[in-house]
């Protein structure tokens, strides 16, 4: 996860992480979220860098899936490092979320704070 470290050693200097950083920690993170919650219930959109369905359940064929999950990119990396809760990020309406299973709690953070995969 080179990326995510480079973007939260970014972040601790109070930086804002460059475009082909942050592209790399969420492309990196959204593999990680695949990875953890395999399956095609919910899609995790992070316009422009990337998009990724997980988390097992029914599988929807055509159009718009029922549970969609979107933010911005530096929103997602907060959140998938534990810089940001989910329900802080649902609350302030930096994360759109639809569908009965669109809840990605019980799966954030997927790094530790310092951009470390966890376990």
């Amino acid at each position: 996860m080179d990326a995510v470290v480079d973007a939260m050693a970014a972040i601790d200097n109070g930086e804002a992480p460059d475009r082909e950083t942050l592209k790399g920690a969420v492309r990196e993170l959204l593999q990680a979220l695949a990875a953890k919650a395999p399956g095609h219930t919910v899609e995790v959109r992070v316009p422009p860098y990337g998009a990724v369905q997980c988390v097992e359940g029914p599988r929807h064929r055509r159009g718009t899936p029922p549970n969609v999950v979107e933010c911005q990119p530096l929103v997602f990396v907060l959140l998938a490092t534990g810089r940001k809760g989910w329900r802080e990020a649902l609350a302030a309406g930096e994360v759109s979320a639809s569908g009965q299973r669109a809840d990605l709690s019980d799966l954030l953070p997927l790094a530790a704070a310092t951009g470390e995969p966890l376990g």
